[in-house]
């Protein structure tokens, strides 16, 4: 079997395992206790928060360990909302988050604060001047993500950092989940306040994720309990998982460019195969880099809608044939409902409810591709043989 739904979840890398195995087996006491084993312990929890620190080029002090990306954005989001509510009450996101940022501002509504969302443009994204005009004097939080998780758009989060380093009064946070380890980030000089990342989208463990505050940033914490984490995180650490995951962005951030130029590589054989069947529709850019040559679409993301045709469908084929792909979100997989992400680029129903996104691994090379688009056209044929046996029409 084929897997093609990294964005999802990654295979956890042999190092990886062998390192969280070892932590499991060796060094299972509390890095909260004052005895021997608990401070071996907390030397590998401190290890592992400076390993983290240095490939991102902050502080350790600056970083909190979650059980993902959903609650690192949940943190950021409601926990500078909650604090800086005094600043103001205007934050502003886009459209396309995902449901972990998306579901956060909707509480923030609920709890009386105003929430502006911005649409995006054809190719899913935003421009930093629709940010810049939706400011108020009460803006106190601004979220982007910098990858988006279907259709790979990749948000101009530099020019937007930049552009809100002079509001001392907002915020920026930045859902990196889909980047982490597989794009170039610099956090300080992008001038980004507070960053979500994940462990189980490079290689490492699940139920565990990361979040960057810059220092003076003040979070109102989401639980109660004890101080670990700075305060932030009340818990016990998963000790474990947590030096598994800084093995995990220590390894991808040494293999990043070679990877950038493998899988561009591949979602451009991968885009072209679609290109020849009419009954498909690309979304998103076709090129990964500008004119300029920024990385304008994640390498790792290639995305489709077959207008017409349930998604479900389509995957269900494709696994038949050995290939694993998706449709959205992992988190809305299950919903019936039209994509909210194609919907905010303007894209009518019948492609915004019928996306199919793939996303690459490092296992992956050209034959695994070629295979794959031979499966997609197999599929493609036997629907379009189908529909015209009913009657269908493809767009409808």
């Amino acid at each position: 079997m084929h897997y093609f739904d990294h964005c999802a979840s990654t295979p956890p890398k042999k190092e990886v395992i062998r390192a969280m195995a070892e932590v499991m087996e060796r060094h299972y006491a509390n890095p909260s206790s004052l005895h021997r084993a608990g401070l071996e312990a907390a030397k590998l929890l401190a290890r592992a928060r400076a390993v983290i620190a240095e490939a991102f080029a902050t502080e350790a002090d600056e970083w909190t360990f979650t059980s993902g990306g959903t609650e690192s954005n949940s943190m950021a989001i409601l926990g500078a909302a909650r604090h800086y509510k005094g600043r103001g009450r205007h934050l502003i996101t886009t459209r396309m988050e995902h449901a972990s940022v998306y579901e956060a501002f909707r509480a923030l509504e609920a709890e009386g604060f105003q929430v502006t969302y911005l649409p995006a443009n054809g190719e899913g994204r935003i421009e930093p001047e629709q940010v810049e005009a939706a400011l108020t004097d009460d803006t106190i939080l601004v979220s982007v993500m910098h990858v988006n998780n279907e259709t790979g758009a990749v948000q101009p989060i530099e020019a937007i950092g930049k552009m809100l380093r002079g509001r001392r009064q907002t915020l920026f946070h930045v859902d990196g989940v889909q980047s982490a380890g597989k794009l170039p980030i610099r956090l300080r000089d992008w001038g980004i306040d507070l960053f979500s990342a994940s462990a189980h989208k490079i290689g490492g463990p699940r139920g565990c994720g990361l979040l960057y505050a810059k220092e003076g940033t003040s979070l109102a914490p989401l639980l109660t309990g004890g101080g670990q984490e700075a305060g932030r995180r009340p818990g016990t650490e998963n000790v474990p998982a947590i030096v598994a995951t800084a093995k995990a962005f220590r390894l991808a951030l040494e293999e990043q460019p070679e990877r950038i130029r493998s899988m561009s590589a591949l979602r451009e054989q991968l885009v072209g195969v679609i290109a020849e069947m009419p009954q498909l529709r690309p979304n998103g850019g076709k090129a990964v880099q500008d004119e300029q040559g920024r990385i304008v679409m994640a390498p790792h993301i290639v995305h489709f809608s077959y207008p017409g045709m349930k998604p479900e469908v389509v995957i269900h084929m494709l696994e038949e044939r050995g290939f694993l792909v998706s449709t959205q979100s992992a988190c809305s997989s299950k919903s019936s409902k039209p994509s909210r992400v194609l919907e905010a680029m303007g894209l009518p129903h019948a492609i915004a409810s019928s996306g199919i996104r793939v996303s690459f691994g490092d296992e992956h090379d050209v034959h695994a591709v070629a295979s794959l688009g031979q499966a997609l056209r197999d599929t493609v044929a036997a629907l379009s043989h189908l529909e015209r046996k009913e009657g269908r029409n493809e767009t409808t």
